[in-house]
């Protein structure tokens, strides 16, 4: 086993959020499930990655019960489920080091949220000179508010606003900014059928 499958956030906390209706990927549930069944089949190591805020009182904290997996996911024996406080899966988690001593060094980064947890994870992988493999359509995110937007808009008002970063360009941008740089884009279909 020298290669690992990395699941971001993956989670109910997202599914609270009302711009959860203007994901790119509703479907990340099952992409994900494509892609363990695949990283499975090949012996891979898969590693669950959960966000957490304890404290909060928002949807990342873990009092509410939202910070569990996304329904139709389930670790299998073995496979490690770290909890993270920060953007990228490395910094407050021991990743690092169950990858090493596993002797990985290649990773397949997936999840929540495209330009933020996963991206900074490829890149900080990258970094530790892990050969990455970023699944672009196994990612999900919401668009993103300009940041001299007001706050607490409702969600019809933030994707009415011309100057709001709508899913398709966070993804492309995401793709352009990774590729050739941090990691290899690749896709489902691709992953799950080589």
């Amino acid at each position: 086993m020298t290669s690992a499958l990395i699941v971001i956030d993956v989670q109910e906390s997202f599914r609270q959020r009302s711009n959860w209706q203007a994901t790119n990927c509703p479907d990340i549930a099952g992409k994900v499930d494509r892609l363990v069944s695949a990283a499975r089949g090949r012996g891979d190591l898969v590693v669950w990655v959960l966000h957490s805020e304890p404290g909060t009182g928002d949807v990342f904290d873990p009092a509410l019960g939202f910070v569990r997996l996304m329904d139709g996911l389930k670790p299998d024996d073995g496979e490690p489920t770290l909890t993270k406080t920060s953007h990228n899966a490395f910094t407050t988690t021991n990743l690092q080091q169950l990858l090493t001593a596993r002797g990985i060094g290649a990773v397949s980064i997936c999840g929540i949220r495209t330009e933020q947890c996963c991206e900074t994870t490829a890149r900080v992988a990258s970094d530790f000179g892990y050969d990455v493999t970023f699944v672009i359509d196994a990612t999900a995110t919401t668009p993103i508010e300009h940041r001299d937007a007001p706050t607490g808009r409702p969600l019809a008002d933030i994707l009415a606003d011309p100057l709001t970063l709508g899913v398709e360009e966070i993804v492309e941008r995401t793709e352009y900014a990774l590729a050739g740089r941090f990691a290899t884009i690749r896709t489902v279909e691709e992953l799950s059928t080589s």
